[in-house]
């Protein structure tokens, strides 16, 4: 890491990441890099030595960094990254701009991208992972998104090249997501605004908002997220069959699987990320039991134990 050429972000050794998680668990990080814009990300990347392994989070909302912390460099974006712009009828986002951000100022303009405003955690992730609640997905909406690969080159990549599907896409392993675009309907802005503050309330009703959480804990087997219809059926929803195995509420050490959506996992207060991991693996293993469905993590787990 020596032999870098000087960069102009910010360049930590030995970081501790549990403050930049919302599960508040996981060791430090060898070194933690948070470049000042796209050049010096993409200078940076071009002279790390190859066989350093790199990894890139966003706000934490959906991770799990074991307690043995990092190896390598982990990629934090930040203020150079989390611009809005909105022209023609577009909405282009910095990879670190928060979903809800990148929702309301859409809705002012009077473009809908409503179905962001709920989803924790900001538009690199939401790509990386095609995002997506109420029957929407990122996938529906985005037309390119803007990347610097793993060896510094800068690239504009079509939303085919993605692959997006549910909960993934074909991003390589990596490669780190700047700025994205998205095309939305029109609509009026005050009825975009109510439809967020019902899509918060519904929200806050059903899931553990002021608990320490990453989300959603596990991806649905029925393939699709929650539709919010009259019609949307439970029965492969993941909640749907740890209840059914008896999980609700269920606790190991500090973490538990919320009372309230029981495919929260929850930090109580104490929970060290073994814990946390140790109790989502007693699920998928209950679950598999009871149903025999295979539960497959959301949630994002790195590190060492």
């Amino acid at each position: 890491m020596n032999e870098l050429p000087p960069i102009r972000g910010t360049l930590t050794q030995d970081r501790p990441l549990a403050d930049l998680t919302w599960l508040r668990v996981g060791g430090p990080a060898d070194w933690l890099f948070q470049p000042a814009d796209r050049e010096d990300l993409a200078l940076f990347l071009r002279n790390l030595v190859p066989e350093v392994p790199i990894f890139v989070m966003g706000v934490g909302s959906n991770l799990i960094v074991r307690d043995g912390g990092i190896r390598g460099v982990v990629i934090r974006l930040g203020r150079g990254f989390n611009g809005i712009e909105i022209a023609d009828g577009l909405v282009h986002a910095g990879a670190a701009a928060l979903d809800m951000h990148v929702a309301k100022r859409a809705a002012e303009a009077g473009l809908d991208l409503t179905f962001l405003r709920t989803i924790p955690g900001t538009i690199g992730g939401a790509v990386r992972m095609n995002a997506g609640c109420y029957g929407s997905y990122v996938a529906d909406h985005l037309v390119e998104a803007e990347v610097v690969t793993r060896q510094g080159e800068s690239l504009v990549l079509a939303v085919s090249d993605l692959r997006l599907a549910y909960r993934s896409s074909a991003l390589p392993e990596g490669w780190v997501l700047t700025r994205a675009t998205f095309r939305a309907e029109s609509g009026d802005p005050e009825a975009l605004s109510a439809r967020m503050e019902e899509q918060l309330a519904r929200r806050d009703a059903s899931q553990p908002t002021r608990e320490r959480s990453a989300g959603s804990t596990f991806r649905n087997p029925a393939g699709f997220s929650s539709t919010g219809q009259a019609d949307d059926v439970h029965d492969l929803k993941a909640w749907k069959l740890i209840e059914g195995a008896g999980l609700r509420g269920y606790s190991l050490g500090g973490a538990q699987m919320s009372e309230k959506h029981p495919n929260f996992l929850i930090n109580t207060g104490g929970a060290t990320a073994a814990e946390l991991e140790d109790l989502g693996e007693l699920v998928r293993a209950r679950v598999r039991e009871a149903s025999g469905h295979e539960l497959a993590w959301e949630v994002v787990r790195v590190g060492e134990r």
